[in-house]
């Protein structure tokens, strides 16, 4: 695993979106049995830009996302490589049956891509913010499950999919993201990316709240504290060895991910510490509600998933160090 943090943590001026397009081109050119499978949303991650260049490897199973997936996995256990992207509300909810067994059950490289996750779905509105996606996933045997952050991480990690022999799991943030990676960052499947070394508390985040970790830990060092920050992009192998020895040299823990704390990230990793090193944690992410229309920004401030917010958990954390 080889990666380089960006210089600034400012928006990136691309849509992150490409980076899946990107990588799924050079897939494909090397990969004759890699296939795409859209549920009539083309246009919202531009892989009509493949369409036009592998015409009889894209398909458009139109609003039909079960059946889609049900398409993958056939074409999967004749031998190709199936990925298939739609809204992530319904790569969760909707398609999870066909996901478990066609996908799962049955052994099969389908790579699921669901796009606007958490409140980057902003105001497509409350019935297509999915806070229980990735938390459904981590439910299938075998399965991986990732939440990237950016265009060289989504990117990345687009390729290792390819490479996974089960069905898989991706968020996609589709346009408004912070830069965190350069690009020609590489990742390893299983392991959590350390970004900033600290001693006094760990913060473990993923997907777009990995900006705002870096953010409070820069707000934490203003204050004395030396923050460590983790990039847990993947959810599902954890890297179980890095929470613990995290946890035995901070002695405090704070997760902050763009979805529900029950079923998501914050949940695994107390899994974790329950069994091999109790330590007191704080959870950043949906407490159990639902979601709203709103712009991106509003939202991380009405759920708290602001730096700001990161900053509080942190120091409840450490208080309850005793």
């Amino acid at each position: 695993m080889t990666y380089t943090l960006a210089n600034t943590y400012s928006i990136d001026p691309r849509d992150n979106r490409d980076a899946y397009q990107d990588a799924m081109s050079e897939l494909m050119k090397e990969n004759d049995k890699i296939i795409h499978i859209d549920c009539d949303l083309m246009g919202c991650i531009n892989t009509g830009r493949i369409k036009e260049l592998y015409p009889e490897r894209v398909f458009n199973a139109g609003i039909a996302e079960a059946n889609a997936l049900g398409v993958g996995a056939g074409m999967a256990a004749a031998g190709m490589i199936s990925f298939m992207h739609t809204f992530a509300v319904f790569a969760g909810r909707r398609i999870f049956d066909q996901a478990f067994l066609s996908a799962g059950y049955s052994e099969l490289p389908v790579h699921v891509i669901g796009s606007d996750p958490g409140v980057t779905a902003a105001i497509n509105g409350a019935t297509h913010m999915p806070f229980e996606d990735c938390g459904l996933y981590l439910n299938i045997p075998n399965a991986l499950v990732l939440d990237p952050c950016d265009y060289a991480q989504t990117y990345a990690l687009t390729k290792e999919c390819a490479k996974y022999p089960y069905v898989s799991y991706m968020r996609l943030i589709r346009r408004t993201f912070k830069k965190v990676y350069a690009d020609g960052s590489e990742f390893e499947i299983g392991k959590g990316a350390v970004l900033k070394s600290g001693k006094d508390v760990c913060i473990i985040a993923s997907g777009i709240m990995v900006s705002n970790a870096l953010r409070a830990s820069e707000m934490l060092k203003e204050e004395g504290i030396d923050a460590q920050v983790i990039d847990m992009f993947c959810w599902k192998p954890l890297d179980e060895e890095l929470i613990v020895e995290s946890a035995r040299k901070c002695g405090a823990i704070v997760t902050a991910e763009n979805h529900q704390v029950e079923t998501g990230l914050g949940s695994a990793i107390s899994n974790v510490l329950a069994r091999r090193c109790p330590t007191p944690q704080e959870f950043i992410g949906i407490q159990n509600r639902y979601g709203q229309a709103a712009p991106q920004a509003y939202l991380e401030e009405e759920y708290g998933l602001t730096a700001a917010d990161i900053v509080k958990a942190a120091k409840r954390a450490i208080e309850r160090k005793g």
